[in-house]
């Protein structure tokens, strides 16, 4: 059994995962702990889809990689290069992963305000709040033997998501959680100091 500190220093993001499957029970268990993530006024503003169907993945799969090849072709990317990267980096870790996590905010219970100065502070609240989520999730899977990778790209395709898995309006997608049984032993990446990170009373220039 891990401590804490082993708990945090051994996660690694892992992206190619073993064909086992995971039991819904192993997963609810998991995301039902990380609900005591921390969130803004307790709003608990996480709403999270859950893919074990292989159909679904495929869909999804293919209608975001769809819209990041429309865009690398628009940055310049050479086509046959663009789908290379699109099967490898989109298509695979989608489809092969035994479990696939959408992480959407909503604002719902979240404070209304009435100007765009703090409209945007509550909603930067939220966005966080799912972030201390996501990184609850994390550590949880990993304590229970499993490994995750938190990927970023339903950012740049919120709509093509909400659109493949019929999402209600109010849901946006912020991350995918990729999760399985890992098949890979990356070695940790170096961390910077923490005194190039850190000042205690401000912050004074070298």
């Amino acid at each position: 059994m891990l401590d804490i500190t082993q708990l945090v220093k051994s996660r690694r993001s892992i992206r190619k995962f073993k064909p086992t499957r995971i039991s819904r029970d192993v997963i609810r268990a998991i995301l039902d702990l990380a609900r005591w993530a921390p969130s803004a006024h307790n709003a608990q503003p996480w709403r999270l889809i859950v893919i074990d169907d292989k159909e679904v993945k495929r869909k999804l799969a293919t209608e975001m990689g769809k819209t990041w090849l429309s865009d690398m072709r628009k940055d310049g990317v050479p086509r046959d290069k663009a789908e290379r990267i699109m099967k490898l980096e989109s298509w695979e870790r989608s489809t092969k992963s035994p479990i696939v996590v959408i992480a959407c905010l909503t604002m719902a219970d979240m404070h209304k305000y009435p100007d765009p100065r703090r409209r945007k502070a509550e909603y930067l609240m939220g966005v966080q709040s799912i972030a201390a989520y996501i990184q609850t999730l994390l550590l949880l899977a990993h304590y229970q033997g499993l490994s995750a990778c938190w990927i970023c790209a339903p950012l740049f395709c919120q709509g093509t998501v909400k659109k493949a898995l019929r999402l209600p309006e109010e849901f946006e997608p912020q991350a995918m959680i990729i999760m399985g049984y890992a098949d890979e032993k990356p070695q940790p990446l170096p961390r910077k100091p923490l005194d190039e990170i850190c000042a205690f009373n401000g912050w004074t220039s070298s």
